[in-house]
């Protein structure tokens, strides 16, 4: 086989599990088969130690096929029993040293920082070391969650010795970025209070060097949808056009779930309207539970990729009250954008974190954990609105929300690398 010219390797999450990194390194490596790249592969973790992480997964046999040309590979660990989660890294590390020793150009971009940016720091030090002398350029993604899970862990529990392994890591590449400006700040804060405590210098060089780059979204999914399709979807469901509100999110506190459970048993527009939540998470069973006797309430946990769109097209409203946890901060919101291209009832949301960067003002805003406010904002589109301001306020949102589309991501991003590309998340 001749040796390709253009390559593309995303190390990351992939499919199955489900969640926004996992999509992004869908969009852009789906995006490289048509900016010329003859090389694009996904360089991910075996599906058994996916499972025994106890990540969220799809079933296996309902992942969306990737196009011809994207392969995906799932290095076997090095070493055994003895070497607990450092065999993995060593299989994912060894395998992207081998391809940085063919002399092709390589762009390595590396998603949530925690562990994917030490393999790619990694690998890259040890081809150099070997005498490779790859010709690489590297750019670091801060995906939100490695800064609010990871980094304020470390300074919660004291570990500032982890944090500026991090920081070191991250700054050392040649180009560093965030997923939203959001992110940026609270990376900028996190490492001003390393600095206060350790005397070093990364503030400043993050101030200076962090830009922003957005979730790439497949637009393309979501809009121009056969209002056929959208009914008979409906109709297999047993709902009707805007006779619902829609959450379809990770079904856990921090999406602020309970409040709009709360919010729906206090809005007056409850007699016309069932409250769909789909999706999965730990408190869907609580959930249920404490639901049960309520007909008004339909759960779906298996919702694919093909009928998300559908769902969010016919409901009334979308409603993701998000709201800061210790655990979770929203960052951006990638099931807002779709939502918000897909057109149908307006989305109610809250300020929290990098929502209001996903929404751009075309959102109804409440306060984060205010059932009344949800309540209250329910009620306001189905009982109050005119069909010409639902209609005008979905236009302004697919507006906004194009500007995400992944080939505009794309080019944005990859505009001032070499022309082969490396991606981890």
């Amino acid at each position: 086989m001749s040796r390709p010219s253009r390559r593309l390797v995303i190390v990351v999450r992939a499919d199955p599990v489900i969640c926004g990194h996992s999509g992004e390194a869908r969009n852009l490596a789906e995006v490289a088969l048509t900016r010329g790249f003859d090389d694009v592969r996904l360089l991910t973790w075996p599906i058994p130690v996916l499972q025994a992480a106890g990540l969220p997964l799809k079933p296996l046999d309902r992942i969306m096929p990737y196009s011809e040309g994207i392969t995906v590979e799932r290095p076997e660990p090095v070493g055994d029993y003895r070497v607990p989660d450092g065999r993995y890294l060593a299989g994912l590390t060894g395998r992207l040293v081998e391809l940085l020793a063919e002399p092709v150009p390589t762009t390595c971009v590396s998603m949530y920082l925690a562990p994917h940016d030490a393999v790619v720091r990694d690998a890259v030090d040890a081809a150099r070391a070997a005498g490779y002398a790859p010709d690489v350029h590297t750019i670091a993604k801060a995906v939100g969650s490695d800064v609010t899970n990871v980094i304020r862990s470390c300074l919660h529990e004291k570990r500032f010795g982890a944090a500026v392994v991090l920081f070191t890591r991250f700054l050392a590449n040649d180009q560093v970025i965030a997923v939203s400006e959001y992110t940026r700040q609270e990376i900028i804060a996190c490492a001003e209070a390393i600095d206060t405590h350790c005397g070093t210098r990364f503030a400043r060089q993050c101030v200076r060097r962090i830009s922003v780059s957005y979730p790439p979204i497949d637009t393309s999914a979501y809009l121009d949808l056969d209002p056929a399709l959208v009914d008979a979807g409906l109709k297999r469901r047993g709902l009707e056009r805007d006779g619902y509100v829609l959450f379809l999110s990770r079904v856990t506190r921090a999406k602020g779930i309970y409040d709009l459970v709360d919010a729906f048993a206090q809005c007056q527009a409850q007699s016309r309207l069932k409250l769909v939540i789909a999706g999965n998470g730990p408190e869907l069973e609580h959930l249920q539970a404490i639901t049960q006797h309520n007909d008004r309430i339909l759960f779906l946990t298996d919702v694919e990729d093909e009928e998300k769109p559908l769902l969010m097209n016919g409901c009334a409203v979308y409603a993701l009250p998000t709201k800061p946890e210790p655990d979770f901060v929203e960052t951006f919101g990638i099931a807002l954008t779709e939502k918000m291209l897909a057109g149908g009832g307006p989305v109610i949301t809250t300020t929290t974190g990098g929502v209001g960067e996903a929404v751009g003002g075309t959102a109804i805003l409440v306060e984060a954990g205010n059932a009344t406010h949800i309540a209250a904002a329910i009620d306001r589109v189905v009982l109050d609105m005119s069909a010409e301001e639902r209609q005008l306020m979905a236009d302004r949102a697919r507006e906004h929300a194009l500007s995400f589309d992944r080939v505009r991501v794309f080019d944005s991003l990859f505009a001032t690398s070499n022309p082969s590309v490396v991606l981890t998340g």
